[in-house]
């Protein structure tokens, strides 16, 4: 069961808790090992050297070969590790409506991952699902400039929307919280799983200040810039809405310093969000963050193919 609480504009969502889904000794030499005997006749002249072997080496894994949920492509933006899953309904050829889209992060290695339900949904609206690999890059301007990398590649040539949904899971919510802060005008809606959204509850300043290429009091200095819970008013002068699922109980990343601390503040600017609680709940693979209706109804709806204005500029620092 689910109650719905809404105070001007922010729409609080209770739901029933649920059951969690959880999740020798080296051996002997051989005789043919040994070294051979020591020869006692003397050599008249020294012996040539037998040519050294090669060292044996394993081939580099492959970058290409990250495993998808879903027929997909990967590829590369810049160097790094980016995939596009496509939905089959395509549109045959221009000037056809472009293909709605959504950005997830974080791409890592093993990840997405236990996400197929509310992809195939997506996949069967006609909705692609897009990411790149920015490593742990907590939101920092570099990993912000491959985000941009990714959408100009997906817009310019590959025919994506001017204006996708973004889904935060965990610390992706860093990602995806500064990029959109960037570049508002090209964010159809803010997706959340129990996303990160300040720096200071995960991975804290000193965490964070290497990928950010700043020394800890410089970021501090910055967090204005810099940090996502700081950069909320942007999007909600924009008219950007956010749907944000997390649990009460989480320990990794507390309800009230990220997600709760969002819908306050969103209040405050003026802006729309749904918060939905999730009671007892950790940070976990619990079956309903995973399988939240409500979460994909909203990325499909906001998704809707409309009549796009010019390419907008991007934001500051992004154009790299």
């Amino acid at each position: 069961m689910k109650h719905h609480l809404t105070r001007r504009g922010i729409t609080i969502v209770a739901m029933a808790s649920a059951l969690i889904l959880s999740t020798g000794p080296t051996p002997p030499a051989r005789a043919e090992d040994a070294p051979p005997p020591t020869a006692t006749k003397p050599a008249a002249a020294p012996a040539t050297k037998p040519a050294t072997k090669p060292a044996t080496t394993q081939p580099a894994p492959n970058p290409l070969a990250k495993k998808l949920p879903f027929p997909g492509e990967v590829f590369l933006v810049q160097g790094h590790v980016a995939f596009l899953m496509l939905p089959k309904n395509l549109p045959k050829a221009a000037p056809s409506p472009r293909t709605p889209w959504v950005i997830y992060a974080p791409t890592l290695p093993g990840l997405p991952g236990g996400e197929d339900w509310m992809f195939k949904q997506w996949l069967d609206a006609g909705i692609a699902i897009a990411g790149i690999d920015v490593g742990e890059s907590y939101g920092s301007p570099r990993g912000r400039a491959l985000f941009t990398a990714l959408y100009n590649e997906l817009v310019d040539h590959r025919g994506m929307s001017q204006t996708p949904c973004v889904l935060g899971r965990s610390r992706g919510g860093l990602q995806i919280l500064n990029w959109a802060a960037d570049n508002p005008a090209r964010v159809a809606g803010i997706a959340g799983i129990y996303p990160v959204c300040d720096l200071r509850s995960y991975p804290g300043l000193g965490g964070a200040s290497r990928a950010y290429e700043m020394t800890d009091r410089e970021l501090a200095a910055q967090e204005s810039k810099q940090n996502p819970i700081e950069r909320l008013e942007p999007l909600a002068k924009a008219g950007v809405p956010i749907y944000f699922i997390q649990g009460d109980a989480d320990k990794l990343v507390p309800l009230e310093k990220n997600a709760g601390e969002v819908a306050k503040r969103y209040k405050t600017f003026g802006g729309t969000m749904t918060l939905n609680i999730a009671p007892g709940q950790g940070h976990n693979v619990w079956e309903g963050f995973f399988h939240c209706q409500e979460l994909v109804d909203f990325v499909i709806a906001r998704s809707q193919p409309k009549a796009e204005p010019p390419k907008p500029d991007m934001g500051p620092g992004n154009g790299r």
